[in-house]
């Protein structure tokens, strides 16, 4: 027996025929099939990455580097905020010691990067990993002193060795990634890498917020001890076998031009560079104005500091995670360009946002609790996230694609001279930031002497208003006002 169904279309007042109803729901049922297919292949490609974690291969770097990550940010932070908040108290000296601080740190990635990536090349990169973790264990206790003591000279020169410490352990364990993984491993090990990373700074960051120097002088031995157990169950990593041995030098200077000039001569490595270096140059700028806005323009103490840090490195990991899993984890720096796009766009609106902030009025700083009272506030934090996703989604690609590019046996001096290129890049933008800063401000108090309206830049020291009538010490607009120094302007 046979059933035949007919249905004939339903059509509207112009006569054109209508879907079925059961080809509408046949649709729909067709597209969301299709939308269940993708997510299912997004937490595939999701759980596909976390599946590394189960082996040897993987876990042990990514503590390491887990480990190395927390505790570089929990001294770096406890150094800050002790500076700003307690020994220091003059907003001009706060500013000049986070710059300083941010330019003794990246001041070894220029020095010792290059001869990292040749060891890096020329031996087992597991055995580089051990020597370095020992190493940190020295630094850390010098610093664990530094932080006792409240001696900002002990804590600024444990900062140039945690440095010395990075600027080695850097190009060895993104070179040692494409050693240990497979080829389609090899984005979604990064990208987990790159989220741990940003987690433990997230991790680091708060607490170095909310514990005394003491405890964090404790912390930071401790962290050291752990990453040293970790170091020692890396696998082997030895040069790849009949790769050309890279001649060793050993001045600091010529090694480092030397090493740049041959990488940056390639193309694709060139602009993969110089990508990576704007990235590196904007998280370090807002690395050096995060504490000093948020106490002189938010009005705020050194919890909400901690507060901004944490939303924006959570963001930075969400991004590096939601980009290996939209690539489905392939190699490809597509969505770079849209990502940096969105990156600017975000800043521009988070500008506004402080721009207009309302000038603090309370005689102390408030605490988090008061700051996130403040409608405000969260439309801060959405920019401040929307921002960091964007980054991880820029940043992660470029560095998987970066040591893949090249031959397994160049990798780590190719991550070396994209160090000493991106932080030379930004401790030039650190050292210059007061500079321009400071140029701007005196730029635009003279004209809001004309126009009587707030003036506010994005930087850490907003001026917040200067009126017509105020005092204005020798600047003239160009348009009718005239001042003497010691006397009000006026307006004419």
């Amino acid at each position: 027996m046979q059933f035949a169904i007919h249905a004939e279309a339903p059509s509207d007042s112009s006569g054109l025929a209508q879907p079925s109803n059961h080809r509408l729901a046949f649709s729909r049922a067709l597209r969301y099939s299709r939308a269940q297919s993708s997510t299912i292949e997004v937490f595939y490609l999701m759980h596909g990455s976390l599946r590394l974690m189960k082996y040897r291969r993987f876990l042990p770097l990514f503590v390491t580097q887990f480990m190395g990550a927390f505790n570089d940010n929990l001294f770096k932070n406890a150094t800050i905020l002790l500076a700003v908040f307690e020994i220091l108290h003059d907003p001009h000296q706060e500013e000049k010691f986070t710059a300083i601080a941010s330019a003794v740190y990246i001041l070894p990635f220029f020095l010792f990067s290059a001869l990292g990536g040749q060891l890096a090349d020329s031996m087992d990169k597991a055995k580089i990993i051990r020597i370095v973790k020992l190493a940190e264990i020295g630094i850390m206790a010098v610093g664990a002193v530094g932080l006792v003591l409240g001696n900002i000279y002990v804590l600024v020169f444990v900062l140039f060795l945690m440095g010395t410490h990075s600027s080695f352990f850097g190009p060895t364990k993104y070179a040692i990634l494409p050693q240990h993984l497979e080829r389609d491993e090899v984005l979604g090990g990064t990208s987990m890498v790159e989220a741990g990373t940003y987690v433990a700074i997230l991790l680091g960051t708060m607490v170095a917020g909310v514990v005394k120097p003491w405890h964090a002088a404790v912390l930071v031995m401790l962290t050291a001890i752990v990453g040293v157990v970790s170091a020692w169950n890396v696998p082997p990593a030895r040069p790849e076998k009949g790769a050309p041995q890279p001649a060793m030098d050993y001045h600091l200077l010529r090694s480092s031009w030397t090493l740049i000039s041959r990488t940056m001569h390639v193309p694709r490595l060139y602009w993969t560079i110089v990508a990576i270096s704007f990235f590196v140059a904007e998280v370090s700028i807002m690395g050096v104005v995060f504490a000093p806005m948020v106490k002189n323009i938010l009005g705020a103490d050194n919890f909400v500091a901690t507060l901004m840090l944490v939303v924006f490195t959570v963001g930075v990991a969400v991004g590096a995670v939601l980009i290996n899993a939209i690539l489905k984890g392939k190699v490809s720096a597509k969505y770079a360009p849209l990502s940096a796009i969105a990156m600017a766009l975000f800043l521009m609106v988070m500008y506004w946002t402080l721009a207009y902030w309302p000038a603090p009025t309370a005689a102390r700083l408030i605490g988090w609790r008061a700051f996130v009272a403040q409608p405000s506030s969260y439309v801060l934090f959405a920019e401040l996230f929307l921002v960091a996703i964007a980054g991880g989604m820029f940043v992660v690609p470029l560095y998987a694609f970066l040591t893949t590019t090249v031959d397994k046996s160049e990798a780590a001096r190719t991550v070396a001279a994209n160090n000493i290129v991106t932080r030379c890049l930004a401790a030039v933008v650190v050292v210059a930031e007061p500079s321009v800063r400071g140029a701007g401000r005196s730029r635009h108090r003279a004209r809001s002497a004309c126009r009587g309206t707030r003036v506010a830049l994005f930087q850490p020291r907003f001026d917040r208003i200067v009126d017509c009538a105020g005092p204005v010490a020798g600047h003239g607009c160009g348009r009718g006002v005239h001042a003497e120094p010691g006397v009000a302007a006026r307006c004419d």
